[in-house]
């Protein structure tokens, strides 16, 4: 079976939370489609070269989640020739046997404009930056200026704008719990998947 769950968003919004419960209920394969930016930025150099040469082993690097590699992910991503040489390795990833889901800013609406459920992940920018904030922690007031000024980006872009797809289910996050949002996620998935499958 081919399934293919698209979540789209902004930066700690709960994409990923909701991606990898999904992934452990549904039994899908997951990937978190920022961290393949977050090491072309990682890798140094031109950063089109860096993107056309990433590797599996390269998505294992302990630095990567860190706020400085968030931004430096997000102007690499403003790159259209890096855009360009990892959408096929989604996209090939999107097609994995037995279902797969992947979290990003695009995935719906440029990477898998098909795929059998696009969901957008949301919260305002002030729950988003004390999530992050908790994270990563530093000053809370320079983690909301950065989140914002990467929603920005992320949003004004060119090339793959962050947007929600026309038929994506929207999901706010800033009053809910993280079960809440999984369970509203699973009532989504559930709805299109092909009744023998459903766990």
């Amino acid at each position: 079976m081919e399934f293919t769950v698209a979540i789209d968003g902004p930066a700690a919004a709960g994409k990923g939370t909701i991606a990898r419960a999904l992934a452990e209920k549904f039994g899908f394969a997951y990937l978190d489609t920022g961290l393949l930016y977050r090491a072309v930025a990682a890798k140094g150099g031109d950063p089109v070269q860096a993107a056309v040469d990433l590797t599996a082993q390269d998505l294992g690097r302990d630095d990567l989640r860190s706020l400085a590699a968030g931004q430096a992910a997000s102007r690499v991503a403003a790159i259209p020739d890096v855009r360009s040489a990892l959408t096929d390795f989604q996209r090939r990833y999107a097609r994995t046997a037995g279902g797969a889901i992947l979290d990003g800013r695009d995935i719906g609406t440029v990477i898998c404009p098909k795929a059998e459920v696009k969901l957008y992940v949301t919260s305002s920018a002030e729950v988003r930056a004390k999530r992050r904030w908790r994270e990563v922690g530093g000053d809370l007031a320079q983690v909301l200026a950065e989140l914002r000024e990467r929603d920005a980006r992320d949003m004004g872009r060119a090339d793959a704008p962050l947007r929600p797809a026309e038929d994506a289910v929207l999901i706010d996050t800033t009053d809910m719990t993280i079960e809440q949002a999984v369970a509203l996620a699973s009532v989504a998935v559930r709805a299109r998947l092909p009744e023998r499958t459903i766990p």
